[in-house]
């Protein structure tokens, strides 16, 4: 009998409580792992990255946006991301696919379809919600932009995470336990890859696409 291994990242214990359960009445073999931040997900990882799939919420502690989905795609490219988000705007959708998910579910979805969508993924498959048109969602600006961000390593996505933050270099230093020559040289890169001048038009950039994230529906809580 196959067996699973997924890690839930959302900061809402009940969530993560029903969407557990959810799955449980699918997979038979299942272990589940859950984290409430980022950093509790990426710990998860960081001991043993042979998981299955990551359900990854958009908005808590340690992630505002898709820096979550761009780092854990970085880092461990060969975990599939899905996300899941109360704000399905097909906007936020075609801009998760872009950043590398597997999938999307809506945090509103039935039970019957958030367990067709893991199963689905879990052969491989991308799944969206059949209810939401996406086809003109495309945003070749942003899609540029995706393609650009995608060209970072770990560390440099880690990196201008923490300049959007409003960290000095020596901050991140500190932070990743690295030389300030080193922080430095990520920048240098970060500005390179990206295509402009400075830290500030970085960081205006990264921003962008979470900006138009949370005006696409302000109250959606993830």
């Amino acid at each position: 009998m196959a067996s699973y291994r997924i890690v839930i990242a959302d900061d809402h214990p009940l969530f993560r409580d029903a969407l557990k359960q959810a799955l449980e009445g699918t997979l038979d073999n299942l272990s589940v792992e859950e984290a409430g931040s980022l950093d509790e997900a990426v710990g998860i990882l960081e001991v043993d990255d042979k998981y299955d799939l990551v359900l990854l919420d958009l908005k808590m502690p340690g992630v505002q946006g898709f820096s979550g989905l761009m780092y854990l795609r970085a880092q461990y490219g060969s975990v599939p991301v899905v996300i899941v988000s109360a704000n399905d705007d097909p906007h936020v959708i075609r801009t998760s696919l872009d950043f590398g998910a597997s999938g999307f579910i809506p945090k509103s979805a039935a039970v019957d379809d958030i367990r067709t969508a893991v199963l689905e993924v879990l052969e491989g498959s991308i799944w969206v919600p059949p209810d939401i048109d996406i086809s003109g969602a495309q945003d070749s600006e942003n899609s540029q932009l995706a393609a650009k961000l995608s060209t970072l390593t770990p560390q440099q996505v880690r990196v201008l995470m923490m300049l959007s933050q409003g960290l000095l270099n020596k901050q991140i230093a500190y932070e990743l336990s690295v030389s300030e020559a080193t922080v430095k040289a990520h920048v240098s890169a970060i500005l390179q890859k990206l295509d402009v001048d400075s830290r500030t038009q970085a960081v205006i950039l990264a921003n962008r696409i979470d900006g138009d994230l949370w005006q696409a529906s302000d109250d959606a809580g993830g």
